[in-house]
Order: C-alpha cells, then sequence, then structure tokens
C-alpha cells in the first residue's frame, strides 16, 4: 500500500510529489499527459525564469526532480476511486493501486472555440494568437487588436479586465446575438469596448492573425481570448462523496483536506487563482497535511 496516490502531474500535484518524496513517503503519481499548464507557450509570472519558461519545459523539470527523489510515476489516467476501511483503491487502465491517501490534483479543462479543429487549435496557441488566461499572458498582447469571445457577465469581466492591456478591444458573441444585461452593456460602453454578434466560424490563421466569421463580416484579430468558461475534472472524487461547490470544484478547507478522511485536493480542482504559483503553493501545503496526517495514524521512523 502507497503512502499517497497523487491523480494528476501539473504544477499542484508534481510540487506535492516532491515534498512527499523527500519526506520519505511512498508516492505514486498518475500522469494522463493532459496538464493544461502543458498547453502554455512560455510563462513570463513563474518567478525565477526571467526569460520564460514554456509549460512543457516547467512540467518536466518538475517531474524530474519528484522522481530523483524516488516517486514513481505511471504515465496512464485513472479511471475509479474506491474507499476502503483504511484508504483507497485507485483503478487506472486495468490497474489497481491501494493507498493511505489520495491528493486530487486533476485540474480543469477550458471549453474551447466551438468548431476550431485540433490542429489549429495548436498552432493558435502556439503562436500566441489563442489565449486562455489574461492574468498570466494579457501583457504579451498590451496595445494589440485583441477579441475575447464571450457574452454575458464571464464574457464582460474578461472584456472589461483586458481593456487594461489594449484599446482595440472586442466582445464577440459565440451565438448569433450577446446575451448581456442593462449592467454589462453600461460597463462595456464606459470601457469604449466594441460588441459584435456571431455565431463564430470558420477558423483560420491569415496573415499572421486568427481570423473567424462574425455577424459582420470576417474579423481578424492579433489575439483572441475565449471566455466560454470550463469543466472542472472532479467527477472520481464526487463519485465517493466528496463535496463540490457550486461551481463544480472541490471543496477543501485552508489544510486542503476534503471532508472524506484522507483524500486531499490542490490546485485548478480547487476553486482559486489558476495559477502555476498558487497550485504549487496549495500542493506544499497539501503534502505537508498529508504527511502529518499519516504520522498521526502511525509514527512516521527511520
Amino acid at each position: 500500500m502507497e503512502d499517497c496516490i497523487i491523480v494528476g502531474a501539473g504544477p499542484a500535484g508534481l510540487t506535492a510529489a516532491i515534498y512527499l518524496a523527500r519526506f520519505h513517503l511512498s508516492i505514486r503519481l498518475f500522469d494522463s499527459g493532459n496538464s493544461r499548464a502543458a498547453l502554455i507557450p512560455c510563462t513570463h509570472n513563474h518567478a525565477g525564469f526571467p526569460e520564460g519558461i514554456s509549460g512543457k519545459e516547467l512540467l518536466a523539470r518538475m517531474a524530474k526532480q519528484a522522481e530523483r527523489y524516488g516517486a514513481e510515476r505511471e504515465l496512464a489516467r485513472v479511471t475509479r476511486l474506491e474507499r476502503l476501511d483504511e484508504g483507497f483503491r485507485v483503478e487506472a487502465e486495468g490497474r489497481e493501486f491501494a493507498s493511505r491517501t489520495v491528493l486530487m490534483a486533476t485540474g480543469v479543462i477550458n471549453n474551447r472555440p466551438p468548431g476550431m479543429g485540433d490542429a489549429l487549435h495548436a498552432e493558435a496557441l502556439a503562436a500566441g494568437l489563442l489565449r486562455y488566461c489574461p492574468i498570466c499572458d494579457a501583457y504579451e498582447v498590451t496595445d494589440q487588436r485583441v477579441a475575447v469571445i464571450g457574452s454575458g457577465e464571464h464574457g464582460t469581466r474578461e472584456a472589461v479586465f483586458l481593456r487594461g492591456y489594449t484599446a482595440d478591444l472586442t466582445l464577440v458573441s459565440p451565438d448569433a446575438e450577446h446575451e448581456l444585461d442593462a449592467q454589462c452593456e453600461a460597463e462595456l460602453d464606459k470601457a469604449g469596448i466594441a460588441r459584435i454578434d456571431g455565431p463564430c466560424g470558420g477558423y483560420a490563421v491569415e496573415d499572421g492573425r486568427l481570423a473567424f466569421d462574425t455577424a459582420e463580416g470576417r474579423l481578424a484579430f492579433d489575439s483572441v481570448y475565449p471566455a466560454l468558461g470550463s469543466r472542472v475534472r472532479a467527477e472520481l472524487a464526487a463519485e465517493i462523496g466528496a463535496m463540490l461547490g457550486e461551481d463544480g470544484c472541490l471543496v477543501v478547507d485552508s489544510h486542503q483536506r476534503s471532508n472524506i478522511p484522507g483524500l486531499f485536493a490542490a490546485g485548478d480542482v480547487v476553486k482559486g487563482l489558476d495559477q502555476i504559483s498558487h497550485a504549487m503553493g496549495e500542493g506544499g501545503v497539501a503534502a505537508t497535511t498529508i504527511r502529518n496526517y499519516l504520522a498521526e495514524l502511525k509514527p512516521l521512523r527511520r
């Protein structure tokens, strides 16, 4: 039986793996290969990398560090989680593993622009033509021609945030018409943000810009932010009774403990800032709490 199984190998899960392995605990980390951090072409917010670092490179370095201290990394997707009398059973691609504790670090999945194919999505991300996190990278679109695909309160909030970086900003509805109440319209008008109805479609990279069709014809932008929400990957924990918030995120206390003894969560699957640094901090807190929890079950001795 492992001391801890970590489900998810993004910044939160990998940070926890490093800590737990250095606590001389037996760790098994499940990496399905689809961390959202891997989609980042280059992050400039992460302290210690003044020239920036790609998400894939950062994850590779963290995985190497965790494995150096003894964490076992499984390149597999966990498909089932089960509570035992003492601990948990985890199933991954037909294999079963037991552990005294489990850390959920499964993150979220961004909703993509409807109708955009995988190849174009990857190309646009790599070129900085498509971006998902204004907090992370809005600095890079300073004074550029930018579109936000979205509507309602969520689209309005994102557009108003981006107005702090550029004046050439357009909110485009993903559907036929915008769904904006009077308050949203007033905020957009006050900020000088243009509004265009959809539906959006026919995405393509044209002359170094991301172009697509709208109700006012075909438009092209230096960068586009989809403000279409995301899906929280909390299903496995929810199936065994873990509490979810109204937003679908796992509910934890200040020490990353869920309502189920021995089940912890960290990173974007927990309501927070959705930032690498924040996820890493939660991973460190969760790992320390897990170590202390295990010590209460049985003294940890060399």
